[in-house]
């Protein structure tokens, strides 16, 4: 595999990993208490290290891998994040301050009898599965308690605007310059960016919401899909994060801020709009946290 094909896997794995929709544990008070839809008893990875970060950082995040999870100079907040499908470090209340600033390298593998498994399930039980797995080893090396909350918070909702959208369905669409997989199909859930333009292909409008709501987009509160659009749609935004840090999936330098268009004129273009508002935020608190030991 060439490095264009690699980085495109990993961007995939990357954004499929980060827009995944919020789904919260009950009033759960340890890591592993959640019940699992495939199994009566918590999965548990075979074998994981985590280690600190070293150097700089170039990408972070956490992602599916073949036989299990890989984190890249993630925090313990972007792990939580992606144990309990959230979509943002505001879902994540409490604990000390390096549960945000320090960085980790996590290498988490199961064994082969569990890949076996695992590659019955479908797209959405594997997610699920290996969320599970995360929060096991959360609670095993970093001794985390956690509890549920819902809080009210300052929002946009993200609505069509007078004249109608105008995103391409991505059902009908046929334009030659697609992403396309081996099987010579256009790539679903695809999202990238270069400088001053993000594309999105096969993108419903609720994943939208969710990379809306990402530090990385800096719009200072979370994004609620309220479009009533249910398709998947191809569509480009004249605008990039502007967040100064770490990007996933960015390619080469931003625009500064004076150079690009807001992501409310971007939005404006392809017959959206965001509106200020008041609603429900999940949140995990965390109630007790160490620091892992390194191996």
């Amino acid at each position: 595999m060439d490095w264009k094909s690699r980085r495109i896997t990993t961007l995939l794995a990357v954004i499929a990993i980060a827009l995944a929709c919020p789904a919260m544990p009950a009033q759960t008070t340890s890591a592993t208490s959640a019940a699992t839809p495939t199994a009566n008893a918590a999965p548990a990875f075979d074998v994981a290290t985590i280690k600190p970060h070293p150097g700089m950082l170039t990408m972070t995040g956490v992602m599916n891998a073949a036989d299990g999870v890989d984190g890249s100079a993630a925090t313990l907040s972007m792990l939580v994040e992606y144990a309990y499908e959230l979509r943002s470090d505001d879902q994540v209340s409490g604990g000390p301050d390096w549960a945000k600033t320090d960085r980790f390298d996590v290498q988490a593998r199961v064994g082969e009898a569990e890949i076996a498994a695992i590659e019955k399930l479908s797209p959405a039980e594997k997610k699920a599965r290996l969320r599970l797995m995360m929060q096991a080893l959360l609670e095993e090396r970093f001794k985390l308690k956690i509890h549920s909350a819902t809080k009210q918070v300052p929002v946009y909702e993200l609505v069509v605007a007078k004249g109608g959208p105008k995103l391409t369905d991505a059902a009908t669409d046929t334009s030659d310059h697609l992403m396309k997989g081996k099987d010579g199909k256009p790539l679903p859930g695809f999202l990238s960016w270069s400088t001053g333009k993000i594309v999105a292909q096969g993108f419903p409008t609720k994943s939208l919401a969710d990379f809306l709501s990402q530090p990385i987009c800096a719009l200072g509160r979370p994004v609620i899909d309220k479009t009533g659009l249910t398709g998947t749609y191809n569509f480009t935004l004249d605008w990039t994060p502007p967040h100064p840090g770490v990007r996933l999936g960015a390619e080469g330098d931003s625009a500064s801020p004076e150079e690009m268009p807001s992501i409310f004129t971007a939005l404006g273009d392809v017959g959206l709009k965001l509106q200020p508002s008041t609603g429900p935020l999940d949140i995990v608190v965390i109630d007790h946290v160490e620091r892992p030991t390194e191996n």
